[in-house]
């Protein structure tokens, strides 16, 4: 692979100054470029070619893990090390921006409920536990404000909503979507932390109205709300670091794309057995009904 190296950026570096670097002499590249490629070094590029493939299609947000699970759905026969190796030889590596500056966040709450959920995040069935929790994204325009529902069942993003200000609005938006989405039979529990927009009388109205029960993560416990802490994570880490955005309407169509179109169709998730949301929810359902 350092010889299909060397071969590929003849280009841009010199030829000596490349085996040098790699402490091979040159006569050996030349030789190997006089030969005819070996079985092993023509499926090597094929299934480097995949695998570029496969990451680009993922917004070059897949890891060698991922995207070892992509050429296993493709019918690939590879163990993980060896795509880890090819993966690092073509530079592909999960991109994930920049981090969050460390600080304090948030202030005293006027109302606190029970945290019900208490960190038990593994749910059988769907349509039972959702969590929320709402962030910000900036643009050059200012801050535009996220709010998420995650149905704990799949791990999908059952409801969002987004706007210019933080208020209890968005995120009773967001909820009225996955109320909207899912038209639950059954009382469902919703958690949150403690902010503002989650201890308003508005917010207590609406649960009350559409058979929602309220449990609330502890005073400074990020863990307690875990996974929409996570998506969060996941969505800033893979999407909204690596753009500029110059408006609140351009933010809120990329956030569309990565919830609508990739997350929720398409990111593939180890707890849900390497499936996404969608085809997870889908998966059980045949099995439930014995297809």
């Amino acid at each position: 692979m350092r010889y299909a190296f060397i071969a590929e950026h003849r280009s841009v570096f010199s030829v000596r100054a490349m085996c040098r670097c790699l402490r091979i002499h040159p006569s050996g590249f030349y030789a190997w470029l006089m030969a005819p490629l070996s079985k092993r070094a023509r499926e090597d590029i094929r299934q480097t070619e995949l695998l570029s493939k496969a990451w680009k299609e993922s917004g070059k947000v897949y890891d060698y893990r991922k995207l070892h699970d992509d050429l296993l759905d493709q019918g690939e026969t590879c163990c993980l090390n060896r795509v880890a190796r090819l993966a690092r030889l073509a530079g592909i590596k999960a991109e994930i921006g920049y981090k969050r500056r460390p600080g304090r966040y948030g202030g005293k709450p006027s109302l606190v409920v029970d945290n019900t959920l208490d960190r038990q995040f593994d749910v059988v069935t769907p349509n039972r536990i959702w969590v929320t929790d709402i962030t910000y994204i900036r643009t050059q325009e200012g801050f535009a404000y996220l709010a998420v529902v995650i149905d704990l069942y799949s791990r999908r993003v059952v409801g969002w909503s987004m706007q210019s200000r933080q208020t209890t609005d968005v995120v009773l938006q967001a909820l009225l979507m996955a109320v909207w989405r899912r038209t639950p039979k059954h009382k469902v529990l919703i958690h949150s932390d403690q902010g503002s927009q989650f201890t308003s009388m508005d917010w207590a109205s609406f649960l009350k109205a559409h058979n929602l029960v309220h449990s609330m993560s502890r005073r400074g416990n990020c863990q307690d709300n875990a996974v929409a802490e996570s998506f969060f994570n996941l969505l800033k880490r893979e999407r909204v670091r690596r753009r500029t955005y110059k408006t609140r309407v351009e933010a809120r169509q990329d956030v569309f794309d990565y919830i609508e179109m990739f997350y929720n169709p398409k990111r593939k998730h180890f707890r849900n057995g390497m499936l996404s949301p969608v085809d997870f929810e889908r998966q059980q359902k045949m099995n439930d009904e014995g297809v």
